[in-house]
């Protein structure tokens, strides 16, 4: 998409006409668009270079399943591959084009230059229509007239209209007069629906609470969308697993049933070619009286698997069904009865038949990968379970604490339980990083990296045990060894939201823009309703001075979670980057704690209230002693107190403060760039290349 801009159509209506192109040739694009507008046709030319996540799904995948017309612009400059985002358009296009009948008149390629029309980099669908040239994006009227002409309503065609209204339903199916063979075959139809319903009711006394004294029909999802809303059309092979019910009668045994699930869901992420959900968003309908057809929209899924749980002492019964969610038709059910030592094999069993059942090709030993790192000891899984039930809390002091605690119980059970390690190490880091004092905070740093490092030793294809050396050494300021780590970790787990999230920042705080963003936009698509995958990608965008971005990613990690105040810390440094000071001030007062008198003391020096500015720096001083010099560098390299701003960041130099890492990219610094002291400082720090 282009650089820039805004938003830019024609009305508020769906247009008929969606224009696609590569950043460099918006020149072009705009004459075409400018030439079809004064012809009153309707165009939708977004300039707001829109980069993934929910705005791009929402916004283009909407546009693209309901314009008249598609129209790619080719140049050298779709060659490019890694630009990615008009990839993401021309790929929805063909999807579409692929299901539609008359779709030679929904494709209309035009070339800008001397590309050829058998360019091997252009889809092979759009090479099977003709090509229209219009150097330069050059005009002439009778290119005009010829979309005039395709834009005319066809009695044959399934175009839909520039409004975007919905077709009824006898426009997408069955025409006026149905023939009795169809109406028998729709019967058959029902008929067998209902013989499966009977089947779900008698072989299996769990029912869906999604699907309970509902129809499971093929017309499920689309009953669940609204009116407006365009077709559903999922990523092919992209799966949610709910929280898995707990139908032990014992409420304190739900730790029990949510674990489970959290692993048979990191389990299918180990299958190359699945797209899952991530759990944050997955789970968020615990408790919600939300259909499937609702659900699978919402995470943009096309299957969802969901079951049940019961724990009697050492065994367990689970019982899992997996539904499609673009037709409503149940694919696969089973129940299992097992060992708690056996659990981890199971974990491998349901996560190949739900595979199998989506035609998903196996490649390796799909066992080997699921379980690496795992536990056949039951106490040491259930201690597991506990501890990571308490990690996925509220990460005060006492919760890191106790998470360790049971982390370690899980290793006492078994010292070669790999995962528990991985997790206990990243638990320890977090309260050196953010808790501990004095000496401590060298003991849980070692600690820390101990525990990854044999994490690693016992399972060296663990992926988590190397997102927990690559969060150690980025927090120590190892960043050469960190980003290592990190793409051994990726390699091992590319469809891991969290591991994407984490290296999304990190990346971007060492000057890989690009490459980070696409990781924290990957995030989001993965676990949509997560708002620290928000959150993480507002902050990116931030260091990446893409304030419009920032900001809009920002706000949709406060619509998710409006009451966390560390948002509203974010939303402050955000607008005063941007330059936006009085919008800043409200947003920095309705911080965090930690954050608030940061953003405020920079705040009210740009609002010339430079009392209060100072009383906040000289409180925060008093309280935090040397442990936020970096911060108080922020500060005073805003205030233009540069030799200052330098004293505190040597400072934090000889404590190896962890927040270094910001020093590279936040914009905060720039005042100090040209001084030598900080180019030193920078050039011990070791950013990669």
């Amino acid at each position: 998409m282009a650089e820039g801009g805004g938003e830019d159509k024609a009305s508020a209506s769906a247009p008929a006409v969606f224009i696609s192109y590569a950043s460099q040739d918006a020149a072009a694009a705009a004459r075409i668009c400018s030439a079809l507008r004064q012809a009153g046709i309707e165009v939708w030319f977004d300039q707001s270079e829109l980069r993934g996540g929910d705005a791009w799904d929402q916004s283009i995948r909407k546009q693209i399943k309901t314009c008249a017309l598609f129209l790619p612009i080719i140049s050298r400059n779709t060659h490019d591959r890694d630009e990615g985002y008009f990839r993401l358009e021309w790929k929805l296009a063909v999807d579409r084009s692929h299901l539609m009948t008359g779709n030679k008149a929904f494709l209309l390629p035009v070339v800008i230059d001397d590309t050829r029309d058998d360019d091997e980099n252009v889809p092979d669908r759009f090479r099977e229509v003709q090509w229209t040239r219009l150097p330069a994006g050059e005009t002439p009227p009778a290119f005009v007239q010829r979309v005039q002409r395709l834009m005319s309503p066809q009695p044959s065609s399934t175009i839909r209209p520039a409004t975007g209204a919905v077709p009824s339903s006898r426009a997408l199916g069955e025409p006026l007069g149905a023939s009795r063979q169809s109406k028998a075959a729709l019967l058959g139809v029902v008929a067998v629906l209902a013989a499966a319903s009977a089947y779900l009711l008698v072989e299996r006394p769990w029912i869906s609470k999604h699907l309970a004294g509902k129809p499971v029909t093929a017309t499920a999802s689309a009953a669940a969308a609204p009116a407006n809303a365009a077709p559903f059309a999922p990523p092919p092979h992209s799966i949610a697993v709910l929280p898995f019910m707990n139908m032990s009668g014992d409420k304190d045994q739900e730790y029990f049933s949510e674990g489970l699930t959290e692993e048979l869901l990191n389990s299918l992420t180990e299958i190359t070619g699945l797209q899952v959900a991530g759990r944050t968003s997955s789970f968020s309908f615990e408790g919600k009286d939300s259909d499937l057809g609702t659900i699978a929209r919402k995470l943009n899924v096309g299957a969802i698997l969901e079951g049940s749980v019961r724990r009697s002492g050492h065994t367990v019964r689970i019982t899992a069904q997996l539904i499609n969610a673009v037709t409503g038709f149940h694919l696969w059910s089973k129940s299992y009865d097992r060992d708690l030592g056996d659990v981890l094999k199971l974990q491998t069993e349901i996560a190949t038949a739900v595979a199998e059942a989506l035609k998903v090709t196996l490649l390796g030993n799909v066992g080997a990968k699921i379980e690496v790192g795992g536990t056949r000891n039951p106490a040491a899984f259930d201690a597991y379970l506990r501890a990571a039930k308490v990690y996925r809390g509220t990460l005060d002091e006492q919760s890191l604490r106790d998470s360790i605690t049971r982390y370690s119980e899980a290793i006492q059970f078994d010292p070669d339980y790999a995962i528990a390690y991985a997790n206990r190490s990243i638990a320890r880091f977090g309260l050196a990083r953010n808790w501990a004092t004095g000496e401590s905070i060298r003991d849980y740093r070692e600690s820390a990296e101990a525990d990854a490092r044999k994490a690693i030793l016992l399972a060296p294809d663990l992926a988590e045990g190397h997102l927990a050396l690559a969060n150690l050494l980025e927090g120590t300021l190892e960043f050469r060894g960190a980003n290592q780590a990190y793409q051994r970790a990726l390699a091992l787990a590319p469809g891991n939201a969290k591991l994407l999230s984490y290296y999304g920042t990190f990346a971007v705080q060492m000057g890989q823009l690009e490459v980070g963003l696409e990781a924290a936009h990957r995030s989001v698509v993965l676990d949509p309703l997560n708002f620290l995958n928000y959150l993480s990608l507002g902050i990116s965008e931030m260091y990446a001075r893409r304030y419009g971005e920032a900001l809009a990613a920002l706000k949709e990690a406060k619509a998710l979670a409006s009451d966390n105040a560390g948002i509203n810390a974010w939303l402050g440094y955000t607008y005063y980057a941007s330059g936006d000071f009085q919008s800043a001030l409200p947003a920095c007062e309705s911080g965090d704690k930690s954050n608030r008198p940061i953003c405020l003391a920079i705040v009210y020096n740009k609002l010339e209230r430079r009392p209060e500015a100072e009383s906040l720096l000289t409180k925060l001083q008093a309280d935090r002693g040397d442990t936020s010099a970096v911060f108080y560098a922020m500060i005073y390299a805003q205030w233009g107190k540069t030799t200052r701003a330098l004293d505190w960041l040597e400072i934090a130099m000889r404590h190896r403060d962890p927040y270094l890492e910001k020093l590279k990219t936040n914009a905060s610094f720039d005042p100090l760039r040209s001084e030598p002291r900080f180019q030193a400082i920078e050039r011990e720090l070791k950013f990669p290349t």
